[in-house]
């Protein structure tokens, strides 16, 4: 989706009027413009989520007093205190996929797809910590929230609703099996990580060196966890590089002013991160060059103060699970650095795809060694 956006920018430039189909919208590459935007979210609301309303009610599709006293009811599980405590959940379930590797590399370097195994991280993560002892029941709903968001991804890339919609959620309600063959839409910065580092020995060794510095062989724990400079800067320049929320939608309801600009009401606001976090102008020359070292002296060094990176959105309405998933994405890097080598491997094709977040399209194949 994004990479034919970033064509119609490369043509017509910023704060551009474009059409969707019938519907005008307006494209926003003005910085302080979309910080704007992100803090009024009374005015500036998400659209209407149409398909994503049949995967699931709840804080994503509310707006206004529904969306607040959802989201105030949901921050306590989300705290710092209680991520401490998910730590164990985060340990066991790497640990599960490490061992799964080892039986494959055995005692020779062989090639993984390790993008099937961190999508199971991910879900047995979020069931562990969300189900405890009922975790297999929570792998279940998970699993059938996969299936449904795969059946309204393939209705949307069709460009149009079809009753078949309903007709495949009955049958998930019954249990019978759907074969959909499309990429499910979660997005972990593990993958990505992995194959970068695959890419550059550098930054791999020098992410590994740091680990063992930190822990040795000893079990990753919260606080050492916030002790991993090089390895959160890593993260960051993948979450600017494949940003999980590409581009964002808002609109108003009313005619309202946007800078110097007068919104009529109704126009869709188009939000791409994925250009900002890619702008020259902001990043240097190198803003399309995988380089963690912007990071070195923060996220406000490395934009040269703009507002041009929010890969979990921002304001009111950011990510609630952005915690969540940097603590999550820095247990798994650190215990794979501790126990494995990886390079890419020659049948690895690199191909971003867009399904709410960006996916490997056709899998992360990795030749691992384990040290």
């Amino acid at each position: 989706m994004f990479f034919p956006l970033m064509r119609y920018y490369l043509l017509v430039g910023k704060n551009s009027f474009i059409w969707l189909g019938p519907n005008p919208a307006m494209l926003i590459m003005d910085p302080e413009l979309i910080r704007e935007i992100l803090s009024k979210s009374n005015i500036f609301q998400k659209p209407p989520p149409a398909l994503t309303k049949l995967l699931a009610k709840g804080i994503l599709s509310y707006e206004a007093d529904k969306w607040a006293k959802h989201r105030r009811i949901i921050n306590p599980t989300f705290h710092l205190d209680k991520l401490k405590h998910m730590v164990p959940s985060f340990h066991l379930t790497t640990c599960e996929m490490l061992t799964k590797w080892e039986k494959i590399v055995s005692t020779e370097i062989s090639e993984v797809d390790v993008w099937p195994y961190l999508q199971t991280l991910t879900s047995d993560a979020i069931s562990r910590t969300a189900f405890g002892s009922s975790y297999e029941e929570g792998r279940k709903i998970h699993k059938l929230q996969q299936e449904l968001a795969k059946i309204i991804v393939k209705e949307t890339e069709a460009s149009y609703i079809s009753a078949g919609i309903t007709d495949c959620a009955a049958q998930l309600v019954k249990g019978d099996p759907l074969k959909v063959d499309v990429k499910e839409p979660e997005y972990l910065p593990t993958v990505w990580s992995m194959i970068l580092l695959s890419k550059h020995f550098d930054w791999q060794a020098r992410a590994r060196e740091e680990v063992l510095q930190v822990f040795g062989s000893n079990i990753p724990d919260y606080d050492k966890l916030n002790q991993l400079n090089v390895v959160t800067m890593i993260i960051q320049e993948v979450l600017r590089l494949y940003t999980p929320k590409f581009l964002m939608g808002r609109e108003v309801h009313k005619e309202t002013k946007l800078g110097n600009l007068s919104i009529p009401s109704g126009l869709q606001l188009l939000l791409p991160t994925i250009l900002l976090h890619h702008d020259q102008e902001i990043w240097g020359e190198d803003a399309k060059e995988f380089n963690p070292e912007r990071f070195s002296e923060g996220v406000n060094r490395a934009t040269k103060g703009k507002f041009a990176y929010f890969p979990f959105s921002w304001g009111p309405r950011n990510c609630i699970g952005r915690n969540f998933a940097m603590l999550e994405a820095k247990m798994a890097l650190a215990m794979i650095l501790q126990q494995f080598s990886f390079e890419v491997s020659p049948s690895y094709a690199h191909v971003p795809y867009s399904v709410f977040t960006l996916l490997p399209q056709y899998g992360a194949q990795l030749i691992l060694n384990k040290l």
